[in-house]
């Protein structure tokens, strides 16, 4: 037989496998919501682009409706676009879609376990529990504010220190909201010059990074081909390892100094629940580990990262930054701390913090989730693959402008919108969000009440679009300066 002959041979052989697996899989996901026709292994990504994942999946749901089939290399994933549909999912039924779908960038580390990529029972003991103790250490309430207050000046000193010379925000503002998780968490907080500090944000800053990145999203396309790939996605694991080291370090000075009639954080309430026999076959310290780890990340980076970009949208729009300063100067004065109680009486900065929110849109996709077991949905089988979520265009007028009035009425007053769900919705709701509002006001009429931002080009030729969109929408690098008031 010629070398022709048997090439014929083998493409007939490797075109019926084929066919045989896409009829295979065809059957076993049968009843899925329609979406374009995938590709043997690449799936659909050859319909999108890498680096803007989350447009080209919003305008696959303008063909395709607010809910589809997408396929993630072989495994296809659920697509929820729009608010009605993601009520339905989160909320309606949130039971149901309580599960967490895979996350390859982190699977590896976190194999199933921890506060944000744990299941079943175990999760839900633990959630329950990092709520109560997190509520006991003061989360949304009075005692946390005066010490997010108190950060608020330890960053004001810092900035200070530029004396009105460019600088990048970055480190400052993970700093800030790092030492918030951290004094729930840690029991303590850290200077901003601290090494070993600097360094575990820079572990936290670069994952995020690469996992919102094309190698990171070809990680989570292909996973079991990705690992073996040399590449900068095998850093993820290599820096969640390095802070999993500096939480077992935490912990065990903790455990040397325990004392369960003085208990000093997050960590002090673990190693006490781990003592209780009843809850050892729900928690282990593999889970505080792990928990410890979600917490520190999440809180050091989605705060930041909104902060951050937030400053850059402000460069861009003056007259909005303008009206803040008006309505900080009127209702705080430049003699006292901005706090909780004036954002009843400040529409316009409440509007603001919203709509940064909701442009910058962070966490475009949220973690993926996944639904417990088979179940009927808006006609359709959904079996345990991925489902992924994205916010509804059609419910602000104006879905692709920095525009505040999304959220102000006809005269003035802030208006909620349901449609806006920054902090996800449901069993999974992020369990900071009453520490992240806070944050978030506080840090930012602190940083308008004592600085005018100074860009260092035309406002018009600020690019406010993301650098990469993929886990994260990641803000551009950039320096600015702030000028004393």
């Amino acid at each position: 037989m010629d070398f022709s002959g048997a090439l014929n041979i083998v493409l007939v052989l490797v075109a019926s496998c084929l066919l045989f697996l896409l009829a295979c899989r065809k059957k076993k996901f049968k009843n899925l919501p329609p979406g374009p026709t995938p590709l043997p292994f690449i799936g659909n990504m050859h319909q999108v682009d890498v680096k803007e994942l989350i447009k080209s999946l919003r305008e696959l749901s303008g063909t395709y409706g607010p809910m589809y089939t997408f396929h993630l290399g072989s495994r296809p994933c659920v697509v929820l676009s729009g608010y009605k549909v993601l009520k339905e999912a989160l909320i309606d039924k949130a039971e149901e879609f309580s599960g967490r779908g895979d996350f390859p960038a982190v699977q590896m580390w976190s194999n199933g376990n921890g506060i944000v990529y744990g299941t079943g029972e175990r999760w839900r003991s633990l959630r329950r529990f990092a709520i109560s103790t997190l509520k006991n250490f003061g989360m949304g309430k009075r005692s946390l504010e005066e010490r997010i207050k108190e950060e608020a000046q330890f960053l004001m000193a810092e900035f200070r220190k530029t004396q009105g010379k460019p600088f990048d925000p970055t480190f400052f503002l993970s700093c800030a909201g790092s030492n918030i998780i951290c004094t729930l968490v840690f029991g303590d907080r850290f200077e901003y010059t601290d090494k070993k500090f600097l360094t575990l944000l820079d572990l936290i800053n670069s994952n995020w990074k690469l996992m919102s990145s094309t190698w990171g999203q070809l990680l989570f396309t292909f996973p079991k081909i990705m690992r073996h790939v040399p590449g900068p996605h095998r850093l993820i694991y290599k820096n969640y390892l390095k802070l999993a080291e500096f939480v077992r370090e935490r912990i065990e000075m903790n455990r040397e100094t325990l004392d369960s009639n003085h208990m000093r954080d997050f960590i002090d309430c673990f190693l006490i629940k781990l003592q209780q026999v009843l809850v050892i076959r729900q928690v282990s310290e593999e889970t505080m580990s792990k928990t410890t780890v979600n917490l520190f990340f999440a809180g050091t980076e989605t705060v930041s990262s909104t902060l951050r970009y937030g400053l850059r949208i402000l460069l861009r729009h003056p007259e909005v930054e303008e009206k803040l300063h008006e309505e900080i100067d009127r209702v705080i004065g430049p003699n006292r701390s901005p706090c909780m109680e004036d954002r009843s009486r400040m529409p316009y900065t409440d509007a603001v913090l919203h709509e940064i929110q909701r442009y910058a849109d962070i966490v475009p996709m949220g973690v993926p989730h996944t639904v417990t077991r088979d179940i009927e949905f808006r006609g359709y089988t959904l079996p345990k693959v991925p489902a992924t979520a994205q916010f509804d265009p059609t419910q602000f007028k104006n879905p692709n402008s920095f525009d505040p009035t999304h959220f102000l009425d006809e005269n003035g007053r802030f208006r909620k919108n349901d449609a806006l769900m920054a902090f996800s919705a449901g069993k999974r709701v992020c369990l900071g969000e009453s520490l992240a509002i806070m944050e978030l006001f506080i840090f930012l009429t602190s940083i308008l009440q004592s600085f005018n931002l100074k860009p260092l080009m035309d406002p018009k030729d600020i690019d406010i679009t993301p650098e990469s969109s993929g886990l994260g929408n990641i803000p551009r690098p950039y320096q600015f300066c702030l000028l004393p008031r």
